[in-house]
């Protein structure tokens, strides 16, 4: 009978571990949907900014407020698995703090910490839960921000508060069953912030404290396996994929636009500046309709958005008024490239449903809204680059279906003609500049 809590512990752990298994090898094969992405540049600037944007949330604190309150909950989640580290050893082998006899007097101050951070996470989950339903910010609240993603956002805030408010009262009921003398629980000392809980207990009878302590101490740990699970669906697989995807970044300077090889190539043998050889022969699109068009990398991008809408705040066409929303393209690029995932996960067509990601997800109107001033680039604060999509997609509307509008057009031919978008010959540049 012993026994059996350590085998339904190991049991929960195997399912999580097969489920995160499954999930991430889905979620990478998705992301190796695309095609070949240029990631090469010095590794010490890519660690720099991995540093700096992901683990020192630097853009974060644009917004000094936000910042410090995003800071307490992503330090709160990582500082706190060291104490689950714990918790899934104690289930592993039976046993009860079995880091107490180790660490000796720095046991106590060492869950001080991770209680201060778990109120840190539990009042800034708060906070964040009022802007979102109260104060209502315009960029919570977009049309492409409601049904799931609205959702989304307000589980995994009402999970937090939930999963610290198990761990500061776990750690109450432990403590007022150490100062009820039960020789379950090893003595090690009163606790800064559950400590001011233990009143609670008053008038409790030992086993209902002890009912109580092993109840949080099961809910506690398995909605933190949950939640693992759960966050590779979420908006919040950003908290994973932030590293790799601000590592492998691009380094070039901001708002210089790439050249597609093969119309470089092209281009370059018109001009007898290369022989052609080496170019390959095979057909290749121009520009991308559906998301196996893109790179693995701008799908990595789509996986790692946390829907914050910095990038559509910073947006002037959508600040216009115009149907733009550098955030949808991200979300829309994730849902599309998902329904193929799962379509070949289930022996499905994949991508040969009938649909792309250009035309049933995203609208020729969005894409020619967009102004390509880098301004969602800019605000993101994991280096997620909606514009490099954007083009990619308007490259095909263009060089594919010749459907870019009239007037673009006419500048396409006098970039052609005369180098510059007017209809003057390059012999009357004073008039280019009249212009």
């Amino acid at each position: 009978m012993e026994l059996i809590p350590q085998i339904l512990f190991l049991t929960l752990l195997a399912i999580t571990g097969y489920m995160l298994f499954k999930r991430i090898n889905r979620l990478r094969q998705n992301i190796l949907l695309g095609k070949k992405a240029d990631v090469s540049g010095p590794s010490s600037e890519r660690w720099r900014k991995m540093f700096l944007l992901a683990f020192g949330q630097k853009k974060m604190f644009d917004k000094p407020l936000v910042g410090v309150l995003h800071f307490f909950i992503y330090i709160g989640f990582f500082i706190i698995n060291v104490e689950v580290l714990e918790i899934v050893l104690d289930g592993i082998l039976g046993t009860h703090r079995l880091f107490f006899p180790l660490l000796g007097s720095f046991y106590v101050p060492l869950i001080n910490v991770f209680e201060f951070l778990a109120v840190s996470v539990l009042l800034a989950c708060v906070v964040f839960l009022a802007r979102r339903n109260v104060l209502k910010l315009r960029r919570f609240h977009m049309a492409e921000m409601a049904s799931w993603p609205k959702s989304d956002a307000n589980i995994i805030l009402f999970v937090e508060i939930i999963l610290m408010s198990l761990f500061l009262t776990m750690n109450a009921a432990d403590t007022a069953l150490q100062q009820n003398g039960s020789v379950h629980y090893p003595s090690t000392g009163t606790f800064a912030f559950s400590g001011l809980l233990t009143g609670f207990f008053n008038g409790w009878s030992e086993s209902s404290m002890m009912l109580y302590e092993r109840a949080a101490w099961w809910l506690h740990i398995a909605g933190i396996l949950g939640f693992a699970v759960y966050v590779t669906y979420s908006k919040h697989l950003h908290i994973f994929l932030a590293f790799p995807n601000t590592y492998f970044a691009g380094l070039r300077p901001a708002g210089e636009i790439q050249n597609m090889p093969r119309i470089t190539q092209e281009v370059q043998i018109a001009l007898g500046l290369s022989t052609g050889e080496g170019v390959p022969t095979d057909q290749e699109r121009f520009g991308a309709k559906d998301v196996n068009d893109l790179t693995w990398k701008q799908l990595m991008d789509a996986y790692s958005c946390t829907e914050c809408g910095r990038c559509t705040s910073a947006c002037p066409a959508n600040i216009t008024g115009k149907k733009l929303s550098p955030r949808k393209i991200m979300m829309d690029t994730r849902d599309r490239i998902d329904e193929v995932g799962a379509s070949l996960e289930k022996g499905g067509k994949g991508m040969e449903d009938g649909k792309a990601l250009l035309g049933n997800y995203i609208t020729k109107e969005e894409l020619f809204a967009c102004t390509s001033c880098n301004a969602c680039v800019d605000a993101c604060p994991v280096s997620i680059n909606p514009l490099d999509i954007i083009l990619d997609l308007r490259r095909f509307v263009s060089m594919e279906e010749s459907g870019t509008p009239a007037s673009w057009n006419s500048m396409f031919t006098n970039l052609e003609n005369n180098g510059a978008p007017w209809a003057m010959p390059a012999s009357e540049r004073e008039s280019w500049m009249k212009s």
